[in-house]
Formats: C-alpha cells, sequence, structure tokens
C-alpha cells in the first residue's frame, strides 16, 4: 500500500504554515536541550496562551469549569497539560503523551580530576547510543549545581559564539590498529567517555595578596577548573555531588539539505513530538471531552523514577483535577483513565536506504508521508510492547482521513533485528485505548538526528484531529 509523498500535496498556505511551525520548532529544540530546559520552555509558552497552575487553583479551592487550562509540573522534569471539556471526566479524556529526555552524557558525583596534564568530567551515559558517535565533536554543558544552603547554580556553557566547548578525544589513526579491529561496541568504552574541561595549570600571582597562600600542587590544571568555577560560578568541588549536569552536543538546531526539508539537531528523539502535542493542545478548542497532554521523563531508561511514567505523578494529578471538578472519587478517577484515549507520541524508525537490509520495507516509515501509527513496538515477538486493537486502529484511520492528515504505518526493523519501547504499555494498564503515533525519524539516538519538516507538520495536525474527535 504506496503512500504519497506529502510535499507533493501542499498549497502555497500550507508550505508557509509548514515553515512556520518547523522554525519555531527549531526555536524550542535550541531552548530545550535537557528536560529541565523544556519545562522552562513549555511553561513560558502556554501561561502565554492562559493555562494556570494546578497547584494554585488548590490553594485558592477553585472549582474547574469547561475551557479551563490547567498544569502541573513534577520536579521540574515533566508536566500534564489539560483543558476541561463539556463532558464530565468520567467519560474520559484525549491524551497525547510524549517523553522530553534524551540521550546524552550525564557527569558523575565525583568527575573532575587530572591526568597527562588534561582535567577531565568524568562521565555516564544515559539512554541508548553508539559510544563512538560521542568522540571529538564539540559538547557543551547544561544542568544544576544545588549548593547545601539550597542556592541553585543554573549552567548553560557551550552554546553561544564566545563559550568554550567541550569534548571526548579519540586515538589517532595512525596508532588505532588494535582499536580498528574491536567491535564497535567496544571501539569507545563507557569509562573512555571522559570530556576534556582544561589543559592550563594555575598560575599564582604572587602580587595578589588573596592568592599568596594558594599553591597549584600536582593537579594544578585541576585546580586551574576549580578557580574558574569558583569565580565565575561561587561553587566548589564538593557541590558536584549535588548537581545534574548534562553534556549535549553543542550547536543549534540546522535546515538540512538543498531544498531546506528536513531538520538536523539533537534531541527530536522525543522532542519533536513533545513540541507538536504542546502546540496541538494550543491549537485546539473547548471539545466534549478533556484534551491532556503529559511529557515525562526518563523513558530512555525504561520510564523509571519519580519523574517517569512508572511514577504516580499523572495519576495523582489526574486525583487532585477531578477533585477540583467535583468528581474527586476513586471510583471516578478509574472510570476516567479506563474511557480515555491515547497517542503515545513518540517516534518511529525512518527507512535508510544506506542501511535497507535493517528494514522491511513493506513495514517501514519513509520521510515525508506522514505522521506514523506503530501498531506495537517491542522486541522480537512483540515482547515489551503495547499492541493496540484493531477496533482503536480503525477509529484512528477515520479520524485521520476526515481531516486530511497523511499517515502511514511502520514496524520498527526487520522480526528480529532489534526493537524499542515507549510509554503506551504503562498507559494501557489502565485499560485505556493506546497507540504509538509520532514522527519518523533517521540516525535515531546519534548525536544530532533528522526530521523531515512535512512530517513535523503532519504530526501537529495529526494531533489536533486527535484532541477535536477521538
Amino acid at each position: 500500500m504506496e503512500k504519497k509523498n506529502t510535499w507533493e500535496t501542499y498549497s502555497s498556505k500550507q508550505l508557509k504554515e509548514l515553515e512556520k511551525i518547523n522554525a519555531q520548532y527549531r526555536d524550542f529544540l535550541d531552548n530545550g536541550k535537557t528536560e529541565r530546559e523544556c519545562i522552562d520552555t513549555i511553561v513560558n509558552t502556554i501561561e502565554k496562551s492562559g493555562y494556570r497552575e494546578l497547584e494554585s487553583l488548590i490553594k485558592e479551592g477553585a472549582a474547574l469549569k469547561t475551557g479551563d487550562k490547567v498544569y502541573s509540573v513534577w520536579m521540574n522534569k515533566s508536566i500534564a497539560m489539560f483543558q476541561i471539556g463539556r463532558k464530565p471526566m468520567t467519560d474520559g479524556m484525549n491524551i497525547l503523551g510524549a517523553h522530553i529526555d534524551s540521550p546524552r552524557l550525564d557527569v558523575k558525583q565525583n568527575p573532575l580530576y587530572e591526568d597527562g596534564g588534561f582535567a577531565y568530567l568524568d562521565t555516564h551515559y544515559y539512554g541508548g547510543v553508539k559510544k563512538y558517535q560521542w568522540v571529538t565533536i564539540p559538547l557543551a554543558i547544561h544542568g544544576v549545581i544545588v549548593k547545601k544552603d539550597g542556592t541553585c547554580v543554573e549552567i548553560n556553557i557551550g552554546e553561544n559564539e564566545d563559550d568554550p566547548v567541550f569534548f571526548v578525544s579519540d586515538l589517532l589513526i595512525h596508532l588505532a590498529q588494535e582499536q580498528l579491529e574491536k567491535k564497535a561496541a567496544k571501539v569507545i568504552e563507557g569509562e573512555a567517555l571522559d570530556i576534556i574541561v582544561g589543559n592550563k595549570p594555575l598560575l599564582i600571582d604572587k602580587k595578589d595578596k588573596k592568592k599568596d597562600e594558594k599553591e597549584a600542587g600536582k593537579e594544578a590544571v585541576k585546580a586551574g577548573v576549580l578557580d574558574i568555577l569558583k569565580e565565575t560560578y561561587d561553587i566548589h568541588e564538593e557541590d558536584f555531588v549535588s548537581a545534574e549536569l548534562e553534556i549535549v552536543p553543542a550547536g543549534k538546531a540546522r535546515e538540512a539539505g538543498f531544498d531546506r526539508s528536513m531538520t538536523l539537531a539533537y534531541g527530536q528523539d522525543d522532542r519533536v513530538c513533545a513540541y507538536t502535542s504542546m502546540q496541538a493542545m494550543l491549537d485546539s478548542d473547548v471539545t466534549d471531552r478533556t484534551m491532556c497532554c503529559i511529557l515525562v521523563d526518563k523513558e530512555e531508561i525504561g520510564s523509571v523514577g519519580a519523574t517517569g511514567m512508572q511514577s504516580h505523578f499523572f495519576e495523582n494529578t489526574m486525583a487532585e483535577l477531578l477533585a477540583l471538578a467535583g468528581e474527586g472519587t476513586e471510583l471516578a478517577l478509574r472510570r476516567c483513565l479506563a474511557s480515555s484515549r491515547m497517542l503515545s507520541s513518540d517516534v518511529s524508525a525512518a527507512f535508510d536506504p544506506l542501511y535497507a537490509a535493517a528494514f522491511e520495507k513493506k513495514n517501514a516509515a519513509f520521510f515525508g508521508k506522514g505522521i506514523v501509527i506503530n501498531k506495537f513496538t517491542g522486541a522480537g515477538g512483540k515482547s515489551g510492547s503495547n499492541d493496540a486493537n484493531a477496533e482503536y486502529v480503525g477509529a484512528l484511520r477515520a479520524i485521520f482521513d476526515d481531516a486530511k492528515v497523511n499517515w502511514q504505518t511502520a514496524e520498527l526493523g526487520k522480526v528480529d533485528v532489534g526493537g524499542g519501547g515507549t510509554i503506551a504499555y504503562i498507559m494501557s494498564l489502565y485499560g485505556m485505548e493506546v497507540i504509538d503515533s509520532g514522527v519518523p525519524v533517521l540516525s535515531m539516538h546519534a548525536p544530532w538526528e533528522v526530521t523531515s519538516k512535512a512530517d513535523v507538520y503532519e504530526a501537529k495536525k495529526a494531533y489536533v484531529a486527535f484532541l477535536k474527535n477521538a
């Protein structure tokens, strides 16, 4: 069943809309390279559209009514957005769910050391990465350092043109014969992904009375880095213990190709679906059913932890919301969740002709052919996946076709070749109908991933149609 390339279907008006949403999407990527930055960006955006924080409504004892826009943030890493519908919430909601964490390098709690005249930060990679892809590229440091007194110091180094950048070194080709004989998974070991952060030893100015008694010692380069951190951020080495510092590729999202038809950027899995889901909420009017968008952390490591989908954050938020809506019982909560419908807004693997052997072409996602429906994900015999029922797939077909959304279906590669998971199976535990539906991505989990502008545009259209008509 061949799908038409969506670029061939657009009017000049649609092309302008397409370019506008993709320009906004690139800005979103540039401003949100970590979960915390994404949440800050999202909150600033949605509050301008009238969204109010749930916690403030609870304190006021406010009663929710049709059309109210509400959001709740958890630990600055997850967010749930709601627009209250006309019908009781026990009739169910239409939910979009995506994740805002992406593969990266995390700085360890005791990270700073010196060796061979270099100062390093020791790292532990996060999520599924090909470790060899992270060497010799410009890297930036984003995150927070929280001191014992509770002061939170925000760090963002490497994105501005006059900022320094950081890097992981690699062995020169002339000495790499033994390295090149290793399997790809072992070419770069996890413990070798330490970033170089300095090379100049601390210089003691004898005329500076404040430094008269300071000695650089044997680790003068490390001491030099600590001196810079003290002068710039008023932080000390022990403050790394309570820090969350993420190492990400430095640089802005870029248009790709002579025709500028694609976006090359870090973190598009799954911020491409997070952005289009948020935008769909902002572009949707009041409907019969309450609309919801939940954007969560920790999907790349199994949706665990207090900010992952497996936590009770969403369930607790729903209980509070139902209480304000006058439906605050345990039975109402269960009925609401079981009666809801959801798109697990997560990306799919785009067909790559250079690696065609990994795909089954009839059931692969292609660039420029619209949003992807993955009836199931998982690995091998569908292990670990949510497998949507045929009735729900049929209903989505009607919704997308009626809204003139370009869509396609896919599996995540050949059977027994690989696989992956999303938050869909977690939400299906409530009994709601759930299916994976997102944007195809080329070079997924690489430091720089690629999407088609057309597919981003179609995703937003699809999510609006779903919120309105599911």
